[in-house]
């Protein structure tokens, strides 16, 4: 890059400027992680708009490293977002008013530019397909009190989510990586995330119909959309996208919980797809494409062993030919791909995203293959058949 065009992006590009962060600290922008050395004081030239910044202290020699802890931003072209890190606390915090217009005064006469590493432009548009339907009401809606993200926080969650299989080994591998969860509880709560019933039941409703809702979840989508997200289709796609980062990226196992209830809600519609809301779910599936084509890239040369090991998470928790979302995947496969009518773009996504799932993981999704016919007590809220047998049970 020429010095002419460098400097331009530098002067209306956004500033992260981190000060006093030990050397080892792992930060990460967006799909780009990097471990700071003695110089470091920040990030230059990040494209203005919504990004997630998350890091990770380090011991002294680099060897082990605190739960990762992120952060939603909506960002202005020229805008600096200053940060120092407390000693004690070890965590960044934000600085009084007076003294950040000081740093960002600082910034704009490039006084910090030899100590800025640069965002690394190239990977942006993996970032956008990643992120397009988060806007600033999204995380003003669903960040927790003070806008840190971090598994430190749900401790409890830990202890009290549903212990399917797939969740007991995501939680193995959380515990096992290099990023260890602390066994002290947190005052702080989490995200506001839309609740999303795993069962729809319905006081007074009779035994077939309430199957038939939970065999297709079109009316339970109708409903969620009106109530949580004021009709609004992109709102939901963005805490879909919001969820997934804070997930991958942050490592909240809240946050993956969200995304498998959304998805399981999304997938589990027969008749919205094809008639309803194609247009949205056509949306969705270009959504889930890249969320999950990210996601099983192995190798990152940009990246290194750091990001390497965050998602590696996805390896064997949720990514199994035995998954909640090999079941789902095949049943909406099915329904696309064998429908008389169905629009020309879903069809096209939904292919694609067959093909993704078949190539790089080796899915089958053929009638009866090897998965096919399975019941897993595990993930029993995907069972095909819910039926209230009287006003206090479901089956």
């Amino acid at each position: 890059m020429d010095p002419e065009t460098a400097l331009e992006l530098v002067r209306h590009g956004t500033t992260l400027l981190l000060l006093d962060v030990p050397q080892y600290t792992l930060v990460g922008i967006d799909t780009q992680m990097f471990s700071t050395g003695p110089h470091f004081k920040g990030i230059k030239m990040i494209p203005p708009g919504v990004h997630f910044i998350y890091y990770s202290s380090s011991n002294r020699d680099g060897s082990e490293f605190s739960p990762i802890i992120g952060f939603f931003v909506d960002t202005s072209p020229s805008q600096v977002i200053v940060r120092k890190w407390d000693q004690e606390e070890e965590h960044l915090v934000k600085l009084c008013e007076e003294e950040e217009e000081r740093y960002s005064d600082a910034v704009k006469r490039l006084e910090f530019d030899k100590n800025l590493g640069p965002y690394t432009l190239t990977h942006y548009g993996e970032w956008k397909c990643l992120s397009n339907y988060i806007t600033k009401n999204t995380i003003e809606r669903i960040e927790p009190a003070g806008g840190e993200i971090t598994i430190a926080c749900e401790s409890e969650m830990v202890g009290s989510i549903p212990k399917t299989e797939m969740e007991k080994a995501l939680i193995e591998q959380l515990k096992n990586t290099k990023f260890s969860i602390p066994i002290e509880k947190s005052q702080k709560r989490g995200c506001y995330y839309t609740p999303i019933p795993r069962v729809v039941k319905h006081k007074g409703m009779n035994s077939q119909d309430l199957t038939l809702m939970n065999l297709d979840k079109t009316q339970l989508l109708e409903t969620t959309l009106t109530k949580a997200y004021e009709g609004d289709e992109d709102s939901l796609l963005g805490e879909l996208q919001f969820a997934f980062i804070a997930f991958l990226m942050g490592q909240s196992l809240e946050a993956f919980l969200q995304w498998k209830l959304l998805i399981g809600l999304l997938l589990g519609c027969t008749e919205a797809p094809l008639h309803t809301r194609s247009r949205l779910f056509t949306k969705f599936i270009q959504v889930i494409y890249y969320q999950l084509k990210y996601g099983l890239k192995s190798h990152r040369k940009d990246t290194g062993a750091a990001a390497k090991g965050v998602t590696a998470l996805l390896d064997e928790s949720w990514l199994s030919s035995d998954s909640f979302l090999h079941r789902l995947c095949k049943d909406f496969f099915s329904l696309v791909l064998e429908a008389p009518v169905v629009d020309g773009d879903l069809l096209i996504w939904t292919r694609k995203l067959k093909e993704l799932l078949e190539d790089s993981l080796g899915w089958q999704f053929n009638e009866n293959s090897a998965v096919d016919g399975m019941y897993f007590e595990d993930d029993d809220e995907y069972a095909p058949v819910v039926e209230m047998l009287d006003d206090s049970r479901t089956a």
